[in-house]
């Protein structure tokens, strides 16, 4: 008879657990990532997923994508979608016991001996007072919703005299007079996704089902290495640090973009997460690409939104650390795949892997910019640092050294560092700029300092009262410049030159171009935020562009060794 009642409890226990396995929630895999430099992941799930007793699908994993990205689909004949539901389940797990109220919690009914003060006793625990969760939630009637069980800091045990009520901070130490169970049963919430399905006939065991969404999470980091020869040639290579904060990936298609398009509700979380992650939109991908076809349409000819802040906070409420940001990068880029399949990845790890590979051709450069500097009036405003960083810049040129690659390789250049090596030894390292296939990338190597460069400004006439508008009289200041270059290399260099001027060109000698810019269309004239730092401080007045704009004088001119050439040009502006 007890025989017959142990196979019976070990049926039921084959049977509750073969039910717990089945209703065990399972991941959905993942098959396509489209990845954007800005830290923002397009992310497609598929698979053939197993169904509980209500024909439902019930997954552990819960994204928080950006308002309106999240769409899932069922791609089975037997079944349709009928919603979808997130929410917090309680479930019921074993975990290990790691305290001496859980190893008490997990051995109800053992004999064990307490010491409480300075007395020893033998006892049986017969348990914890708890609250159910049923009986909470009954009596909750303002406050709906799934609650925790509650437990006591009491212990029931039965001594020789009958049942103890026991503090558990009364308990100095408890030994177990017969081998104790080390798991305890636990009640916890978990968020969960359910996928409510609609059945033709009985419900089968498994579905298609996948769903697709943007979230942040995952970005991608390009880099250059451009080994050139002495003739002309450099070979690029173009590889990719992966960087995964979101999820683990295994065996996974990846489309790593170059550019990033203008995302409406890049500040809104889908209410599916229950989370106030802040994501961003992200579309755009190669023609044969799963994550495509939902928004390759509505996206394709969007440009760039302002990049976002690397410092959110993810859903676990640790800070998300997808790499440094590379200023400038995704800006103004048109969009372009490069494609990755078998990506393995763990949330947390980093991947560098190669990209592309080309051998193209370049030409050496040599290039003088000289900024616009400050007319004398304004000078008085500014400070001795700011002076001084005039003097660093404006009134002292130099010429830059860069090579000049013709980007024939069909795939644009995006926005990413680049080492620049020559006979397997870095002699620079500088910035790549995004340049489309058939164009040109300049990259700054180092300062041409054996060519020599003097420049001088001079006043050449001041016109008091030369124009009267609404009563106020202005004064003409005339100027004239000059530039000077002399090539102490042993070789002839070419010398593309661009002096900007802060008012109206005049003339430009020899075969040099004039031309007046738009200031708010054109911003060559602004080397740096550093160097121009006058430029925002001061407050410019009301008058000043009805007067005056931006001039641009420029040259081509090739020297050879030990030649010296000068370029003059002359300009005017007009003050109050």
């Amino acid at each position: 008879m007890k025989q017959g009642i142990l196979i019976l409890l070990a049926a039921v226990c084959g049977v509750a657990t073969a039910r717990a396995a089945d209703s065990t929630p399972a991941r959905m895999p993942i098959r396509e990532i489209t990845v954007f430099k800005d830290g923002h992941t397009f992310i497609q799930h598929s698979g053939r997923m197993p169904v509980d007793a209500d024909g439902n699908i019930v997954m552990d994993y819960l994204p928080a994508p950006v308002l309106g990205t999240f769409w899932p689909y069922v791609d089975d004949e037997h079944a349709s979608l009928r919603s979808v539901i997130s929410g917090r389940q309680r479930i019921q797990i074993e975990k290990t016991a790691l305290t001496q109220r859980e190893m008490i919690e997990a051995n109800t009914g053992a004999r064990v001996m307490i010491r409480e003060g300075n007395q020893s006793y033998e006892a049986t625990i017969i348990g914890i007072p708890t609250r159910s969760s049923e009986e909470l939630e009954a009596g909750s009637a303002t406050d709906a919703g799934q609650r925790l069980p509650q437990k006591a800091d009491l212990l029931l045990i039965r001594t020789v005299q009958g049942t103890k009520v026991l503090a558990f901070d009364r308990i100095n130490d408890i030994t177990f007079l017969e081998p104790q169970k080390q798991r305890i049963p636990t009640e916890e919430f978990r968020e969960r996704l359910t996928l409510d399905l609609k059945w033709k006939d009985r419900p089968a065991g498994a579905a298609n089902v996948g769903m697709i969404y943007l979230q942040r999470g995952i970005r991608w980091i390009p880099n250059y290495s451009l080994s050139i020869d002495d003739d002309g040639g450099v070979l690029v290579k173009m590889e990719a640090t992966l960087i995964n904060e979101l999820i683990d990936l295994d065996d996974v298609s990846a489309n790593l973009v170059v550019g990033v398009p203008r995302f409406a509700f890049q500040d809104s979380v889908d209410p599916i997460s229950l989370r106030q992650d802040v994501a961003q939109l992200s579309s755009s991908f190669r023609a044969s690409s799963q994550t495509a076809f939902g928004f390759s349409n509505s996206i394709m000819s969007q440009r760039t939104a302002p990049m976002a802040s690397y410092d959110s906070v993810p859903a676990g409420g640790n800070s998300m650390d997808l790499g440094p940001e590379l200023s400038g990068s995704a800006k103004s880029e048109d969009l372009y795949i490069f494609s990755v399949d078998h990506i393995t990845l763990r949330k947390g790890e980093r991947m560098v892997m190669p990209i592309a590979e080309y051998r193209l051709s370049y030409t050496d450069i040599y290039a003088l910019d000289i900024p616009i500097l400050p007319p004398m009036e304004i000078m008085r405003n500014l400070n001795q640092s700011e002076r001084m960083d005039l003097i660093r810049t404006g009134y002292s040129p130099t010429v830059m050294h860069k090579i000049r690659i013709a980007n024939s390789s069909g795939q644009p250049f995006t926005t990413a560092p680049a080492m620049i090596l020559r006979n397997g030894r870095i002699i620079a390292q500088g910035m790549m700029k995004y340049t489309p296939a058939g164009g040109k990338a300049d990259i700054e190597l180092t300062t041409a300092v054996d060519i020599n460069v003097k420049k001088t400004d001079n006043e050449i006439l001041r016109t008091p009262n030369a124009e009267t508008w609404n009563n106020d009289h202005f004064t003409r200041i005339d100027l004239e410049g000059s530039i000077a270059l002399k090539n102490y290399r042993k070789k002839p260099v070419t010398v593309e030159i661009t002096r900007h001027v802060l008012g109206n060109l005049d003339s430009v000698d020899q075969d040099g171009t004039a031309t007046m810019i738009n200031p708010l269309e054109n911003r060559n004239y602004l080397p740096d935020e550093q160097s121009m730092n006058w430029w925002y401080r001061y407050s410019w007045p009301w008058w000043w562009f009805r007067f005056n704009g931006i001039g641009q004088a420029s040259w081509t001119s090739t020297l050879d060794p030990g030649e010296e050439i000068e370029h003059t040009y002359t300009w005017h502006y007009f003050w109050n």
